[in-house]
């Protein structure tokens, strides 16, 4: 029997299969350092647990609206009106299972076979294949990493086409940590006004900010643009709450429908008890938050100046999220042992094999020629695992 020809084609998450691999080493024995964390190494606040110990006390253990309780949607409103200058009702917001679910909907919502949807380079790597699995066509941008991995407007424009209907904006980014500014963000927000196509802005490491660089939400910029634009968000990061899958959009009241009905015919309505903890949550204190943000650029400094130290690496200072991109360019074409190294893979594989250090190959990312480190690991961690990493480039010859 012939199976679905279009799901057959989705492809493995790289990052997930490569965690796998680390995990399995570990079980084995090894000591594995593990750069390829995608989730904060913090625990989520007492505050929060609390709050879902007293959902279960209180029986908040049965379904709720599809589209997420009212409660929570009306935190989430008073969030994006304090945090974002975003004026929101309840009925332009979905709640869902973490910010990829959400980004899952939205793109099933707006893109019917053949749409394009532009994505800058580096890119996280479930973008392309959230897009296909809606039918729709990724247009990647090639971005320059002297302009932080971000994506000029002249770049953007030589992107359009008759069949552009969205752009990606992950902004903080993972992978590459760049942070757009006010300037970066009205431009392309007169260009998608300009030309008519949807913004899908993810801002789950809104939070994670550094060097006073200062997030902004694109809808922000006028009501035009927000007219546009879908916000994704979640709890998984700020919160460290990658376990409790609670993800949210915001946008215009015609697509939250079609989510809505998407989302109830799918995995109907979030957990109860993470809806309950999310909402209080969102109106708690920042004191948690604000100590991870500080340990965060702590090691952010650190890794990226010695990351420039070894020779043969290189690397920019990211201005938000918990990722840096290493240039392993003049790497590439060398050997170690047997091995030849021929773009990030290969580095990959022979690191973890020989130094027992995970990383992520920049070629998940639209971006061969480098490697994602995550700093959402201990100080200790990270100095042992870049000492692994200085004495294998050593070892290329």
């Amino acid at each position: 029997m012939m199976l679905s020809k279009k799901n057959q084609n989705i492809a493995e998450s790289l990052t997930l299969a490569i965690d796998a691999k680390s995990k399995k080493m570990s079980a084995e024995g090894h000591d594995v350092i593990g750069f390829g964390a995608g989730e904060p190494d913090f625990p989520t606040p007492d505050y929060i647990l609390k709050a879902a110990k007293e959902a279960l006390d209180i029986g908040l253990t049965r379904y709720t609206p599809s589209s997420g309780t009212l409660q929570l949607r009306e935190a989430i409103c008073r969030k994006l009106e304090r945090d974002n200058r975003l004026h929101y009702t309840p009925d332009a917001i979905i709640v869902s299972n973490g910010a990829k679910h959400s980004l899952f909907n939205a793109f099933q919502a707006i893109l019917n076979p053949g749409d394009e949807v532009i994505i800058p380079k580096p890119y996280w790597l479930s973008y392309p294949e959230l897009v296909k699995m809606a039918d729709g066509v990724s247009v990647f941008i090639d971005t320059k990493e002297e302009n932080s991995f971000k994506p000029t407007i002249d770049e953007l424009k030589k992107a359009l086409t008759p069949k552009t209907k969205a752009l990606v904006l992950n902004n903080p980014c993972n992978p590459n940590g760049c942070v757009y500014d006010r300037a970066e963000l009205v431009a392309i927000a007169d260009l998608a006004v300009e030309n008519g196509f949807f913004i899908i802005s993810d801002e789950i490491y809104e939070e994670l900010v550094y060097d006073g660089m200062k997030h902004i939400s694109i809808a922000s910029i006028n009501e035009e643009v927000k007219a546009l634009t879908l916000t994704i968000n979640g709890m998984s990061k700020a919160y460290a709450m990658t376990g409790w899958r609670i993800g949210y959009c915001a946008g215009p009241k015609e697509i939250i429908s079609i989510m809505g009905n998407i989302q109830s015919h799918s995995t109907s309505n979030p957990n109860s008890i993470a809806q309950y903890a999310s909402m209080i949550a969102i109106d708690g204190p920042k004191e948690e938050l604000e100590k991870m943000v500080e340990e965060f650029d702590r090691r952010r400094l650190y890794m990226a100046k010695r990351i420039n130290e070894i020779p043969g690496l290189s690397c920019g200072l990211p201005k938000g999220a918990f990722y840096i991109m290493m240039n392993i360019k003049r790497a590439i074409g060398k050997k170690h042992g047997n091995t030849m190294i021929d773009g990030s893979l290969t580095f990959a594989d022979a690191l973890l094999d020989t130094q027992k250090v995970t990383v992520v190959p920049g070629i998940a990312f639209g971006a061969d020629n480098f490697v994602r480190l995550s700093y959402a690991i201990s100080k200790e961690q990270i100095e042992k695992g870049l000492d692994r990493i200085e004495q294998f480039m050593k070892e290329l010859d």
